[in-house]
């Protein structure tokens, strides 16, 4: 059983991968923290009593489950909004374009002295999140969970609900199409 310090600790660390992932997945900052700060929550109030080796499988299910529940809901929503908004005058919205890359810190392992190496990584972690949010929600869920994440192939199968094969078969969809868009950026990997 995690106790409540290891339940902290875990909760830190994964924190600000989570909402990478989530904000990926809904491209909204603020809906983001929701689903994460939900999952958390969920993961504290149902788990607690697992040992801290499966916390890492069962939040990444429970992030997953939140994402998906939340598209659901929008969903819903969107067409009981279409429905109702023929009977409602036609009001001009703002649109607001966030641009949720510019308001994101990039942490960098090494600390570099030199503001063009910093530049030029902020750069290149720019261009790569541009790209993961390109891929098709299959294959962004896939390579996150595994490449941003590290869990192996079957960890993956469970939280995504599918094979260990067509982990694999989006894994590689989402490599190639990663490594296609950054050639053209000039980056050879």
């Amino acid at each position: 059983m995690a106790t409540q310090q290891e339940f902290s600790n875990f909760l830190t660390e994964v924190e600000r991968r989570a909402y990478k992932q989530a904000l990926f997945a809904v491209r909204d900052e603020h809906v983001a923290l929701d689903i994460v700060q939900d999952s958390m929550t969920k993961l504290i109030e149902k788990y607690a009593a697992k040992p801290t080796e499966e916390l890492p499988l069962l939040f990444q299910r429970i992030l997953q489950n939140t994402i998906r529940d939340f598209y659901r809901r929008q969903k819903t929503r969107s067409l009981w909004t279409t429905l109702f908004s023929s009977f409602a005058p036609k009001q001009e919205r703002d649109e607001e374009d966030y641009d949720f890359l510019e308001t994101l810190r990039v942490k960098s392992k090494s600390d570099f002295d030199d503001p063009h190496a910093q530049l030029e990584q902020a750069q290149l972690v720019s261009l790569i999140e541009k790209a993961i949010e390109t891929l098709p929600a299959r294959q962004r869920e896939a390579f996150l969970l595994r490449y941003w994440e590290e869990m192996d192939v079957t960890e993956t199968a469970t939280i995504m609900g599918c094979s260990e094969g067509s982990v694999k078969t989006h894994c590689s969809r989402a490599t190639h199409a990663l490594a296609t868009i950054l050639r053209k950026e000039g980056i050879e990997l």
